[in-house]
């Protein structure tokens, strides 16, 4: 018999557990977990402005900023546990630094210095590079072979609403769900693709609905809500790791800022869609809440502000020094048994540098 469909659908509404008002409206996390969230959150913003200026200033090449959504990072990264994987966008840095990459070393290739300027496994954060979507069979080949080896590691892969119009986002749900890998699926959905409004690129009820055709549950919950978003995703990570195979999340956010530093926002957006979406903000809601039940004081918060003018400080001081990069590094990293031609290209740039050195 085939099974009821509907046990796969998402909830007609996203999940709302602290509304906009800072007022709960149903079973919220604990408010020492709210209050690391909220320290996290506050230097996550500090570090997306501080990026952002870094990029006028000339250190950074670009930054594709998440101010404003940074409560789906933050969560992402919140719900999992040491060994388990990150796969992030470029959009995700906030999310890398809270698995514990060091900021300075996630913004580094942005920076132009380095493929990645971490190591992957260290920290279990896959490179967050620039192709939409191409992340998300990476996160379940992980997920599968964890699964195989019966090991309890589950994957959080991430992207946006553009990238859920790619291929590989339906190959990826595809092979999840026939293996039941043990992989979250997060998309955040913050309305545009660079300049394409979402209903221009998908005629689904909403995202989550697409992980029915695949055969997993979806699930929408509110991207600027950190209780909701820390229960469904959590649940979703607990549910993969028990056996139960992969699930769709989507958060419903938005971009308050412009794709990156090289795009203008006004052409294809009015600044009221923008204004309506402030009072909205995951901070101040977060903020609201936890100073109505007095759990977050004057000091604390003084606190939570110095640590992220440390943060954006150490990301100042480290992206403002310069490296002087070895050319043969762009090929010690691409391949475990570099190929034949990568062997010659080498050989080739070895020759170069040699001549330029007896010039």
């Amino acid at each position: 018999m085939t099974p009821d469909p509907r046990r796969l659908l998402p909830s007609d509404t996203p999940v709302t557990l602290i509304d906009p008002d800072g007022k709960a409206v149903g079973v919220v996390p604990d408010d020492a977990t709210l209050l690391r969230s909220l320290g996290a959150l506050i230097t996550a913003r500090r570090l997306n402005d501080q990026a952002y200026a870094l990029v006028r200033q000339g250190r950074l090449a670009v930054y594709p900023s998440s101010h404003g959504q940074e409560a789906c990072q933050v969560a992402a990264a919140q719900v999992l546990d040491a060994d388990d994987w990150l796969f992030p966008t470029y959009r995700d840095t906030v999310a890398a630094v809270v698995k514990g990459v060091d900021p300075v070393e996630a913004l580094s290739l942005l920076k132009g210095d380095w493929h990645c300027g971490y190591d992957p496994t260290e920290h279990r954060v896959a490179p967050h590079t620039t192709p939409l979507a191409t992340q998300l069979p990476h996160a379940v080949g992980v997920a599968h072979a964890a699964r195989l080896r019966d090991e309890p590691t589950v994957v959080m892969a991430m992207c946006g609403d553009g990238g859920t119009s790619e291929g590989d986002f339906h190959e990826a749900l595809n092979f999840a769900a026939v293996f039941q890998a043990p992989v979250v699926f997060f998309v955040q959905n913050n309305e545009y693709a660079i300049s394409v409004p979402l209903s221009r690129q998908t005629h689904a009820p909403s995202l989550a609905h697409k992980g029915v055709g695949y055969g997993m549950p979806g699930e929408r919950v509110d991207g600027n809500d950190m209780a909701a978003l820390l229960t469904v995703l959590g649940a979703a990570v607990a549910r993969a790791r028990a056996g139960e195979g992969p699930q769709l999340v989507e958060a419903h956010t938005y971009r308050m800022q412009a794709h990156t530093n090289a795009d203008d926002a006004t052409r294809y957006r009015d600044e009221a869609d923008v204004a309506a979406w402030l009072p909205r903000d995951p901070i101040t809601r977060l903020q609201t809440y936890l100073r109505d039940r007095g759990a977050l004081t004057a000091d604390v918060e003084s606190g939570f502000t110095a640590e992220a003018e440390r943060a954006a400080a150490h990301l100042r001081d480290g992206l403002n020094q310069d490296i002087t990069p070895n050319p043969q590094d762009l090929f010690a990293y691409v391949y475990a048994r570099p190929t034949a031609q990568l062997r010659e290209q080498e050989a080739l740039i070895a020759d170069e540098l040699s001549r330029e050195g007896a010039q």
